[in-house]
């Protein structure tokens, strides 16, 4: 009815510097409550072809700007970001259905950094220069910007996420047609509102919201898109490669992850068991850098899982937008059942479910319950080759298993197909280098979780994904290099 949607969020494509409607809308959900309480554009090829044109008129300006006036524009943005942090906040929380602690101590303050942290890097890049005395030559590089970037962003970390794209592919002077997720739009079109008072040029950040299969391939397959960096999941990973192969483009895909904790019996357990906790289901479980598979020696396992588990039944499960909630909504009805799936298969192989989901009983407040909760929960007695070991199943589930030596531990950790992220406890230092350096993994935290230098590679190995992202990583997939050679 028409009363009923005046009441929705309606978001518009943001292209060439306007927010322009679009002929068609899908519903988005508010995951807390499972109302759809926004519209969303399904953009395809029109739209895409119209941003893409938007962007490639503005490359000529831009690209010909210096790093200082682009940094200067990035900072600006910012700091608009900021000033509006607690609006964004609420906005990614109600959108996506993660806590409102975490959107406004994570999300928001993250995406504000990838701004400043890009503003700054770019400011700080050299090229290289070497001499051939006895030819009387001279060789140097020389770095310029591809052109039109194709960015793809995921619901998990929405804003966080798609400006860490967006900030390092306009720091180096491309332009961008962005397709962010259609579950969690809302963050990118407010973003999109701030983009003319930060001084950001027409058709320099172009925004199309729509689904993977119609706007995201239209963007993947479209001519005039030299890169495309990807954040989402392996399959998709497989199609865009496939799609973009013709066309030659240069790909960056951050996929999925099946992640290992390793805890020797050394470990220092007051510091390991609520940094584990926090790793397996912060956000809901539902960051590519959740440690889904727990190994713990021997000696302590009995005493980890015990007090592991008593701190986990610990963490409360609610309405996101209550700041003592440590759990949110899941993103979708789809997802919670598909979560749920992999608990059942457990079970079914005789795995012991020893808190959470089907154990037990779930409270939740009269406006929540048609959301998609669920409660953290912890399996033993898995067995490696379960698809609950094998899978990424991107929600609070992780599982606990024992080991007995280093050996065995470094070959069970590496029998997955990803490679993304581990982490290792244990207080013997020249263990701890021994194993970070055999683990089948682009980062390796020891005795810490998800603390990052963005100056340093991120990304992963295996069916983890291609290339890395970071200061240097990332420029250099923003640019092209030019060696010239000069004979004098």
């Amino acid at each position: 009815t028409m009363a009923h949607s005046k009441a929705l969020l309606v978001l518009e494509n943001f292209i060439g510097g306007k927010f322009v409607p679009c002929s068609s809308y899908i519903d988005s959900y508010n995951p807390s409550t499972g109302d759809v309480y926004c519209r969303v554009p399904d953009s395809g090829k029109e739209e895409v072809e119209a941003a893409v044109k938007a962007a490639k008129a503005a490359f000529p300006f831009w690209s010909s700007k210096s790093p200082f006036e682009r940094s200067q524009i990035l900072n600006k943005l910012a700091d608009l970001i900021e000033h509006d942090l607690e609006a964004f906040a609420q906005a990614e929380s109600k959108d996506q259905g993660k806590t409102i602690t975490f959107a406004r101590t994570v999300d928001i303050p993250r995406a504000v950094y990838n701004f400043r942290f890009f503003a700054s890097s770019i400011l700080h890049h050299t090229t290289e220069c070497t001499e051939m005395a006895t030819m009387g030559c001279v060789h140097y590089t020389s770095r310029a910007p591809v052109g039109v970037a194709g960015l793809i962003s995921p619901w998990n970390l929405p804003l966080y996420l798609l400006t860490w794209k967006i900030a390092p592919a306009i720091a180096c002077g491309n332009t961008v047609v962005a397709k962010p997720s259609e579950m969690t739009s809302v963050t990118a079109w407010m973003m999109c509102k701030l983009l003319e008072k930060a001084g950001v040029p027409h058709g320099v950040v172009n925004v199309v919201f729509g689904t993977g299969p119609k706007a995201g391939e239209a963007l993947v397959c479209h001519p005039d898109v030299p890169l495309i960096s990807f954040t989402g999941s392996t399959l998709t990973a497989q199609r865009i490669t496939e799609k973009s192969a013709p066309h030659c483009k240069r790909l960056s895909l951050e996929l999925g992850g099946k992640n290992p904790a390793i805890i020797f019996d050394d470990a220092d357990l007051t510091q390991c068991i609520p940094t584990t906790l926090r790793s397996s289901f912060a956000n809901q479980g539902e960051i590519c850098l959740c440690t889904s598979r727990i190994f713990v020696q021997r000696g302590i396992y009995s005493e980890f899982l015990k007090r592991f588990v008593a701190e986990a039944k610990k963490w409360k499960v609610g309405n996101p937008s209550d700041p003592t909630v440590n759990v949110g909504a899941l993103i979708s009805k789809e997802h919670l059942e598909k979560v749920r799936s992999y608990v059942k298969k457990a079970q079914a192989e005789g795995a012991r479910v020893l808190c959470g989901e089907g154990v037990d009983s779930l409270a939740l407040p009269t406006g929540n319950k048609k959301g998609y909760f669920m409660l953290p929960t912890v399996i033993a007695e898995v067995k490696d080759e379960s698809c609950c070991m094998q899978e990424e199943i991107f929600g609070p589930v992780t599982c606990v298993v024992a080991f007995d030596t280093e050996e065995e531990v470094i070959e069970r950790a590496n029998s997955v197909k990803y490679g993304l992220a581990a982490t290792v406890w244990s207080s013997n230092v020249g263990r701890v280098h021994r194993v970070a350096r055999r683990l089948q993994s682009g980062l390796v935290w020891t005795n810490c979780w998800l603390v990052r230098d963005l100056n340093l590679p991120f990304g992963g190995m295996k069916a983890s994904g291609v290339g890395r992202e970071g200061a240097k990583d990332s420029y250099e997939f923003f640019t092209e290099v030019k060696t010239i050679t000069i004979k004098h």
